[in-house]
């Protein structure tokens, strides 16, 4: 615990013999002094923290305690002493300049899960909380940004691997989140590094998620009809994301689709980097336009399946609602949402769909490294071409046949 108290520096004497009186600032076991304007002639006149054997003392103890208390006011204002050291206790006393309760790791962390909760990004909110507990106890509570360094990351991603058991993916996720952490901070100007945390640290590709389908098995799911309410909803949401282009569930769910030809939307995943909102515009294809018509909400504009779950326990719900469908259809392979996200691009690939219209159509980033830049209308007359090809492969695969295996056989050549 921080403590003030005032005193003279013995070692630190005027030439003229008088001592100038100090504010000794005691933390973590160093102390650091603030130097008042205050200046007594000798040893002798100062005992036991006061002023003494002077005409003036009684007016100089005043002052003196008056400047003490304005110093342990602040101190007391300081919501986390104990992240500072005693030199920076002392800079911020002086100065005035404290960083507020978000220039910590745990803080940051913790605006953001809330900034995430309202968008609702819930289950990546999650995931951000759990990387916040387990950097805190890392650190051992919690540190000021200012304080990580290359080192202390470096530390942190051996701690998740030895101490925690965890294997690489996660690992790279977790380090990818505290990168992310890192640089909100960054970015909100509340730190700045001369040599960024991560600037050693190389974070590893997270591995594809492979849970595309067959075509016979997404046919398969299409032509198949359901009585039972659970089961119509899994098969109408997961051809419905196949039909926007892979759109994800959070996304889909969040739309309002009255009066709407047209969709036009930001992908929650992307609307906090800080590389700026990237829209996805592309026109409803009737295939789609059919499965909203029935799920649709008159007075929202959402689709509505008439239940009150949470949206995490909503994905949970749909996650094992289409596990048992793909079951009951005697399909083998792994059916989740994302895979109607996964099968779009591979089916646009398959046909020729080039792979910065494909990027645009899921709401990736551009990776093309050309130097023009579509315009929307131009963006989404390619999205909506591409989008009406893939559909029209599932509806006739034999008609692209030829092609696919022309293609299969000139890349097999390039190597």
């Amino acid at each position: 615990m921080a403590t003030l108290s005032l005193t003279i520096f013995k070692a630190k004497v005027l030439k003229d013999g008088r001592h100038k009186i100090r504010i000794a600032v005691r933390h973590k076991h160093e102390t650091s002094y603030i130097i008042t304007r205050f200046i007594i002639d000798s040893e002798s006149q100062f005992k036991n923290g006061q002023v003494v054997k002077r005409p003036d003392a009684a007016m100089m103890n005043t002052k003196l305690r008056n400047m003490l208390n304005e110093y342990q006011e602040k101190l007391d204002q300081i919501k986390h002493p104990e992240l500072y050291d005693c030199r920076q206790l002392r800079e911020i006393l002086i100065n005035g300049v404290q960083e507020e309760e978000m220039s910590t790791f745990q803080a940051i962390s913790l605006d953001y899960v809330k900034e995430l909760e309202e968008s609702g990004s819930i289950g990546y909110s999650k995931m951000i909380e759990r990387n916040n507990r387990y950097f805190t106890e890392f650190v051992k509570g919690d540190i000021l940004l200012a304080d990580i360094t290359p080192e202390l990351i470096e530390g942190y991603s051996r701690f998740l691997r030895i101490k925690k058991g965890i294997g690489e993916t996660t690992n790279s996720m977790l380090m990818r989140q505290t990168k992310t952490i890192i640089n909100k901070g960054v970015k909100k100007r509340i730190v700045k590094y001369e040599v960024h945390p991560f600037i050693n640290f190389k974070i590893p590709a997270s591995p594809v998620r492979e849970v595309d389908i067959s075509l016979e098995a997404f046919n398969k799911i299409r032509a198949a009809q359901f009585k039972e309410k659970k089961y119509r909803m899994a098969h109408d949401l997961f051809c419905l994301s196949f039909y926007l282009g892979g759109i994800n569930l959070i996304d889909l769910l969040n739309i309002d689709f009255r009066n709407r030809t047209v969709l036009e939307y930001v992908r929650k995943k992307t609307d906090t980097t800080t590389q700026g909102l990237k829209t996805i515009s592309f026109t409803i294809p009737e295939e789609a336009q059919a499965i909203i018509k029935t799920w649709i909400n008159r007075n929202t504009g959402r689709l509505d399946f008439g239940y009150k779950f949470s949206y995490p326990n909503f994905s949970r719900y749909l996650t094992r609602s289409l596990a048992a469908l793909a079951k009951e259809l005697g399909i083998t392979e792994k059916v989740v949402y994302y895979s109607a996200r996964k099968s779009f691009a591979q089916y646009a690939s398959e046909i020729g769909i080039p792979d910065g219209i494909i990027d645009y159509c899921l709401g990736h980033s551009d990776k093309s490294k050309g130097v023009i830049r579509y315009y929307t209308k131009v963006r989404q007359k390619q999205a909506d071409m591409a989008i009406s090809r893939v559909i029209d492969y599932v509806n006739n695969p034999e008609k692209y046949k030829e092609y696919i295996e022309l293609r299969s056989d000139i890349m097999m050549m390039r190597g």
